[in-house]
């Protein structure tokens, strides 16, 4: 009996030990990690005082030994080497990382580029003299990169703006910018005409004899600074941008600073660029991007000079004179796109959406939605439909409009209260907002339809300044509907009906 105590003993015993061997073992299993996924990553950093050294950072996951290869021969095995390169080029570098999750490996291709090198292609061995580039469209204006022509077609070497193909601007190895206007300067809409509150001395749009060495904007400002100079400039090839300094310095036109426009002269340009070497010529393609409006410019700096177009220095006539019509009345309610006398032809920055809801009233008959879009230029155009004419004014006395204005529309920045009415001929005139006829009125009353009411014969703005009135045209072919001021970006809604001119 004893014996079978001692072996049922023995056995439990064993039974205990090998359960909690067993156990153990499962726990300790059980809490063992999975070794972490390798993940190889890096980044770099190239040195301001030496072109050529490069800082590589190690960001991988998972990694206790590393594997460089800098794509130039040389190798290391450093966590964040510091590698300096023989001469500048395209590299690719590649990163092995490893640890006990395995490997992993990542390549970049970088770019050394000597800044000197760079330089040289902007300002030659000694110096560079670029001109606005002579063929197709040197400069336009958009919304975007995506749409940079947008607003303006461009410019281009047509005879229309010779002055500005004449003019040189020359970067120097040690610094200089010289600036040369050779004689003439030309006469910027918005700088030299156009300017709210200023009485207007130079008519805008036209080249100017600036021999005399004197400048006077529409303000009466002294902008003799933007005349030829010599200042100085700084090239940043990491970041594509070009710095000019000194009282006047400018490049495109006078009005384009870092962040915006300036009707007087500016100490201080940065604007991005770029060079596109060519054969027998380079091209410095200069841009102004503030957002919402986008600036693209082209230089051109031959080093065959029977490459370069020759300058065209007349202009042929723009357009067509269409045929005169004095009506009796011109009309829209908005209410929809049939709804209309005459004038029934809806385009511009800012379209007018007809049959919209009345906002202070659904079931009243229907009226039309105006977005102001976020550009400075947002009028919307109407002109006599189905086929344009101009307009004779022999039987128009008086312009009548309805609005409503939304408190919802955010006036606490630069956005105004005000709607502005006025005529122009777009047939014949290539740039119509340098002769235009413009009533103005500010509406105080919101949540509810005010009426406007503008007498043909006293336009609140004339843009040729010469006392003249609708009544003295016979080329006016298109009216047009603006909201919210100017020379800002901000989006607005607003409602019109009961467009009246008679």
């Amino acid at each position: 009996m004893k014996k079978q105590f001692m072996s049922a003993y023995r056995y439990g015993w064993l039974m205990a030990a090998a359960l909690f061997v067993a156990v153990f073992t499962t726990s300790c299993t059980e809490d063992e990690p999975e070794p972490e996924e390798v993940i190889a990553s890096f980044q770099y950093v190239i040195s301001e005082e030496n072109y050529l050294q490069v800082t590589f950072t190690d960001f991988s996951q998972g990694a206790d030994t590393y594997e460089w290869d800098f794509g130039d021969g040389n190798t290391s095995t450093d966590q964040n080497p510091v590698h300096v390169y023989a001469e500048a080029g395209t590299f690719t570098v590649k990163l092995i990382a490893s640890g006990d999750g395995g490997t992993a490996e990542r390549s970049e291709e970088i770019t050394i580029t000597d800044p000197f090198a760079a330089l040289r292609i902007l300002a030659g061995d000694d110096s560079k003299t670029w001109k606005l580039y002579r063929e197709g469209t040197c400069m336009s204006l958009g919304a975007s990169a995506e749409a940079p022509a947008g607003y303006w077609a461009g410019l281009t070497n047509d005879g229309s703006r010779p002055c500005m193909y004449e003019q040189t601007f020359t970067f120097s190895l040690d610094g200089t910018y010289t600036f040369d206007d050779m004689g003439g300067f030309w006469a910027e809409y918005g700088l030299f005409n156009n300017v709210e509150g200023c009485d207007q001395s130079v008519t805008a749009e036209q080249c100017m004899d600036v021999t005399s060495g004197a400048l006077v904007n529409a303000c009466g400002d002294d902008v003799s600074a933007w005349l030829g100079a010599s200042h100085t400039y700084t090239y940043s090839t990491s970041t594509n941008e070009i710095t000019i300094e000194g009282e006047g310095a400018w490049i495109g036109i006078p009005k384009l600073t870092t962040d915006g426009y300036t009707t007087t002269p500016v100490n201080s340009v940065t604007f991005s660029a770029t060079i596109e070497q060519l054969e027998g010529y380079d091209l410095l393609h200069v841009v102004f991007d503030y957002g919402d409006n986008y600036w693209p410019i082209t230089y051109a700096s031959y080093s065959d000079a029977s490459l370069e177009p020759a300058i065209v220095t007349e202009q042929e006539e723009f357009g067509s004179d269409l045929d005169n019509v004095a009506f009796e009345k011109l009309s829209h309610t908005f209410a929809a796109e049939d709804s209309y006398v005459e004038l029934g032809t809806i385009a511009g920055g800012s379209l007018i959406t007809v049959g919209a809801d009345d906002p202070a009233d659904a079931a009243a008959a229907k009226v039309g939605e105006f977005k102001r879009v976020a550009t400075d230029y947002q009028e919307a155009q109407m002109r006599v439909s189905p086929d344009p004419k101009d307009i004779l004014f022999d039987n128009i006395s008086t312009i009548t409009l309805e609005v409503y204005v939304p408190s919802s529309n955010d006036f606490t920045g630069s956005l105004t209260k005000n709607f502005v009415v006025g005529f122009a001929d777009v047939s014949a005139t290539e740039q119509w907002w340098t002769d235009i006829y413009q009533w103005e009125q500010e509406v105080t009353d919101l949540d509810t339809w005010v009426t406007l009411t503008f007498d043909v014969t006293t336009p609140a703005w004339v843009a040729l300044q010469d006392g003249s009135t609708p009544k003295d045209r016979t080329d006016l072919d298109m009216f047009y509907i603006g909201f919210g001021g100017g020379g800002h970006s901000t989006e607005a809604t607003v409602y019109v009906r009961n467009l009246v001119i008679e």
